[in-house]
């Protein structure tokens, strides 16, 4: 399967979810008035559909892999990618909801190279957005009723989906706290994306296969392999958080210069307590010293640490896909997408 397929494929089911999504922004038009509804503007701002104003934009979305992760698992599973159309538009406005929040609570600035909802709304109405977008990630996975889907299929997608909401939330927090700790080890840090980030794409593919009818098997090696899928991707950010190129990772400064606490710093000051004293219990901001900590991280095996972990994680994924048995061109094309994440350089 080549990438020109999964481009393909991207091509093809983007726009469908991304329907999807506007379709559940709409039912925030107000049926009368002549004031706009500022907080469909906030929503479609921050999913790239809109201006400040409101005005149409073609901004920077993201990636949206984690709703292809939901239509290829639930055709894998042995369902059409239509039948899970409204579970990946419920996923990505899920993903939504919680970056709203974290740029709050992380007092984040800019994502995806614009300023945040909270920069221009201010930190109340952004909130009270990201509630919104929460709540329409649940209606939307609900409509999958008037799409057809069995009534059990969504009973069963919508408690994964809660408990995933729950995982963020727990992952989030674990994140927060760390920020005041220097204790923090590499195996903290590793429960910690379990659930800030692994949660959400394995509620991907194991929803995904739930909306298939898949077998539990089937949806048991799905959701491991959205799991790990989840770890490696977290895993490749954390070595281009300090060593990518910012002209291809978007990001104006190194994680080290936001003091972020991340698996090759971690390791770094499991191995070396030079490491944790400099950066973990000072968090310099001199960026002379930023790129000595740099290449101290580095000689103590904090980004070789890393880059195994990913590809290690990268393997039980691929071993989780092999092991629920779906040849066809969805697997193959699930088989691609995790090769695409590995050794990326955004």
């Amino acid at each position: 399967m080549t990438d020109e397929s999964l481009s393909q494929y991207f091509q093809t089911y983007v726009p469908l979810v991304e329907r999807e999504m506007r379709r559940m922004i709409e039912r925030l038009r107000p049926t009368a008035g002549p004031q706009p509804n500022t907080l469909a503007i906030m929503l479609n701002y921050h999913l790239g559909f809109a201006s400040v104003d409101g005005s149409p934009a073609n901004a920077n979305t993201g990636k949206r892999i984690r709703p292809m992760l939901t239509l290829l698992c639930c055709e894998a599973g042995g369902g059409a990618a239509a039948d899970a159309l409204p579970a990946a538009g419920a996923i990505e406005l899920l993903h939504n909801f919680s970056l709203i929040h974290d740029d709050i609570e992380d007092r984040d600035e800019l994502r995806r190279g614009r300023p945040t909802l909270w920069k221009i709304w201010g930190q109340a109405k952004a909130i009270n957005a990201g509630d919104a977008l929460f709540a329409l990630a649940h209606i939307a996975l609900e409509d999958a009723l008037e799409h057809g889907a069995p009534a059990e299929r969504v009973l069963h997608a919508l408690r994964v989906f809660d408990m995933t909401c729950l995982a963020l939330t727990s992952g989030q927090h674990m994140d927060i706290e760390f920020e005041q700790r220097t204790d923090v080890s590499a195996a903290d840090y590793l429960a910690m994306i379990e659930g800030k980030t692994a949660a959400l794409t394995r509620a991907a593919c194991e929803i995904g296969a739930i909306m298939a009818g898949a077998s539990a098997e089937t949806i048991s090696h799905l959701a491991e392999f959205g799991r790990w899928l989840g770890i490696a991707f977290q895993l490749e950010d954390d070595v281009l958080g300090i060593w990518g190129d910012p002209a291809l990772t978007g990001k104006q400064d190194s994680d080290l210069a936001h003091g972020k606490k991340t698996l090759p710093v971690l390791h770094a000051a499991d191995q070396d307590r030079q490491v944790r004293e400099r950066y973990l219990r000072r968090r310099p901001t001199d960026p002379v010293e930023l790129i000595e900590i740099r290449g101290l991280i580095e000689s103590r095996g904090g980004r070789a640490y890393a880059e195994q972990a990913a590809r290690d994680a990268h393997d039980k994924a691929l071993a989780a896909l092999a092991a629920a048995q779906v040849n066809h061109q969805a697997g193959r094309l699930l088989r691609a997408l995790a090769e695409s994440l590995l050794g990326r350089q955004m």
